[in-house]
Formats: C-alpha cells, sequence, structure tokens
C-alpha cells in the first residue's frame, strides 16, 4: 500500500470539519419562508357563506363581474425550511423564497397571527374611509361592513376600497367599474387614498390568472416585479391611488388610455 503523503494527510484532516458543517448545513433550519400562489377572493361576492362588503344607510348596486383579491400561501412561521426547500424554490416557476422576516412580523406564532389580524382591521378602516372619501359619502351616514375569513394582513385594502365604490357608485356612469370582467389585484391603501406595495406580487399574478382573471391591478412601485414572471394573458395596470385605479377602469372600459408597466 503506497505511503499517504503528509500534504494528503493534511488536506483530508482540514476537510473533515468542512463536510461535517456542509452536512450539518443540510439539514439545519434557514430563515427563510418559501411561498406559492394562494387563494383569490371576489370581494364584490360572499365569503364562506357570507358577503364580503355589506353597505347599510343607502342604497347599494348589483355588480357584474368581479373583483378578486390576492394572496400568497407561505410555509407557517414555525415550520422548519432546509437548504434543499430553499434550493428548490429558487429554481422553480411557482414557488419563491422570502426572507422569513419579510414575511412574518413578530416572535411567537400567537403574536404573528394578532400582528396579522390589526393589520386587517386597519387595511378594512382605511379602505372604508378612502372609499367613502373618494365618493364624497359621510361615515354618518353609510356604514360598510367588511368580512373575509382567514386572511390577515393590509394587502386587500385597493380591492376593498374599489369593491366599496363599485357596490354604491359603479363607474359612475351607471355601470359597473368592472365592465363585466374579471379583475383582480393586490396593494394596499391609506385612508386618503394611497397604494402602497405589498411583496409576492409574481405569486399573485398566478393566483389572479388560474382564477380567471384577465386584469390585473398592482402598485406602481411594484411594476418591474409584476413583469418579469407574468402570466400570458394577463394585464397589468399600475396604480398609485383609489382616484387612478377607478380613472383606469373607466378608461379600460371605454377604450380610452390605459396605464401599463
Amino acid at each position: 500500500m503506497p505511503a499517504v503523503s503528509p500534504r494528503a494527510r493534511t488536506l483530508a484532516l482540514c476537510s473533515a470539519p468542512v463536510l461535517a458543517l456542509l452536512a450539518v448545513a443540510a439539514f439545519a433550519p434557514l430563515p427563510f419562508t418559501v411561498a406559492q400562489p394562494g387563494s383569490t377572493v371576489n370581494v364584490l361576492g360572499s365569503d364562506r357563506g357570507k358577503q364580503v362588503i355589506s353597505v347599510s344607510g343607502t342604497g347599494t348596486r348589483k355588480t357584474a363581474g368581479q373583483l378578486r383579491m390576492t394572496t400568497i400561501l407561505a410555509t407557517g412561521p414555525d415550520a422548519t425550511v432546509r437548504v434543499k426547500d430553499v434550493v428548490s424554490g429558487w429554481f422553480a416557476t411557482d414557488r419563491a423564497v422570502m426572507p422569513h422576516d419579510s414575511v412574518y412580523v413578530g416572535g411567537t406564532t400567537k403574536e404573528i397571527e394578532r400582528h396579522n389580524a390589526q393589520e386587517m382591521r386597519d387595511s378594512q378602516s382605511s379602505a372604508t374611509s378612502a372609499a367613502l372619501g373618494y365618493l364624497h359619502r359621510s361615515p354618518r351616514d353609510v356604514k360598510v361592513t367588511l368580512r373575509l375569513a382567514d386572511v390577515g394582513g393590509p394587502s386587500a385594502g385597493l380591492l376593498f376600497s374599489l369593491g366599496i365604490v363599485d357596490k354604491l357608485d359603479g363607474d359612475g356612469r351607471g355601470g359597473d367599474l368592472t365592465d363585466g370582467r374579471t379583475i383582480a389585484g393586490t396593494g394596499t391603501i391609506d385612508a386618503k387614498g394611497k397604494v402602497g406595495a405589498v411583496g409576492g406580487v409574481p405569486l399573485k399574478t398566478r393566483a389572479a390568472k388560474r382564477d380567471g382573471a384577465t386584469v390585473f391591478l398592482v402598485p406602481k412601485a411594484e411594476c418591474a416585479d409584476a413583469t418579469a414572471e407574468l402570466p400570458k394573458g394577463l394585464r397589468l395596470i399600475p396604480v398609485s391611488t383609489l382616484k387612478g385605479a377607478v380613472t383606469a377602469l373607466r378608461a379600460l372600459r371605454s377604450g380610452g388610455a390605459v396605464p401599463h408597466c
């Protein structure tokens, strides 16, 4: 048997710890979340047997078409994500690897659930204020109730506001904002009607296309993300305010100039 050279022996001794570390890393949990396209809900319709948008104190319109809010489905806050999950997620077109803290804010699962629920409540309040303010309606005379089961966070704000506007005023000319289309979208909204970015847009466009949407409203700041992996046949409309979103949908209905990414 040939003698082992000192150099080879040194390399073997040095490589052993490295290989051990690599083996540990392969099975160690990583601070990432793997997400995929989630559910979508038509805010003009019902969810779990209850109307998503209910209005009292004034009459509402009978609407056609759909306004679908979109979600992502992510591994849970306590889920263990390993190297193999991250690698496969990076190469998959229907999944995305995201930093854990960009999806979940808080420490324990209960804290995260409370945070997401509060963000949803705040989003609903802002969406109602934005819509009524846009329509010059007083919240003292018009009561809006928003219900959406098992969805947290603020990203449905824009679609909530558009749904309220459509139910109360349509396109302002006797027609529907949707013109009978299935329109999806995402975006936060504040009480003054400003639309904000949300993250996860490429996955949300896939969910929208899967559920029949032909148009997708995207926060203007996220146009680049949305166009990177846009499903064929889905038209993007960038928006930065509620007023701009309504104007764009009116233009789409009438054949006018519509913003694009």
